[in-house]
């Protein structure tokens, strides 16, 4: 039973991270083997495969708290909010320690700046507009750090907005946990706190 949790604590997890971009996640550009595309420089997740991915996770969370078709209707919108918010709270909602340490994106020349516009997406392919306001002071403190002569003012301002950024997705997990547990059973209660996302 405890070795059952831990997997399903850690899938999860990997499904937190990911399910931020699954939905709306565009397609590289290039095609296949192209620049962007699979197996080529700069490849994002394939749109389809995290679709499927995402609702297998979705099918075995459902199965494993014991909801029912009815049940599973109201619940999985709010456990879909709390892991967002999870994600965004905790890992800052963009590329993390890989994208900070050589692993962001470049341009053709491989220049770490060359960047053009499908380079300005994140990592699972969305446009600013599509973003959490984590995600893009998460982007904005990354350029600014990019620029080896950024001010120390400049940086200073955007780590603020990104220290606030987390701090009001931090108050809305908080809410988003409370409205999710008006509607669990204990057990599921139990469960989810296993998980990592309830307190």
């Amino acid at each position: 039973m405890r070795r059952q949790m831990i997997m399903i604590g850690i899938g999860a997890c990997v499904l937190a991270l990911a399910i931020g971009g699954l939905s709306i996640a565009q397609p590289p550009a290039g095609g296949p083997g192209g620049p962007g595309g699979p197996g080529g420089p700069g490849g994002r997740f394939d749109p389809a495969q995290m679709a499927q991915f995402r609702q297998r996770m979705m099918d075995n969370l459902k199965r494993d708290l014991g909801a029912d078709d009815a049940a599973w209707k109201v619940l999985e919108p709010r456990l879909t909010r709390v892991m967002e918010l999870n994600r965004q709270a905790m890992s800052g909602g963009g590329r993390g320690m890989f994208g900070m340490f050589g692993g962001g994106r470049r341009g053709q020349n491989g220049n770490q700046n060359d960047r053009g516009p499908r380079d300005r997406q994140d990592a699972q392919g969305r446009p600013p507009e599509q973003q959490t306001a984590v995600e893009k002071a998460t982007e904005q403190l990354r350029t600014t750090l990019e620029n080896q002569s950024a001010p120390n003012d400049e940086i200073k301002k955007q780590l603020t907005a990104l220290r606030d950024a987390r701090e009001k997705a931090r108050n809305e997990l908080a809410t988003a946990q409370q409205e999710l547990k008006q509607i669990l059973t204990v057990r599921q209660e139990a469960q989810l706190v296993m998980m990592g996302q309830l307190p």
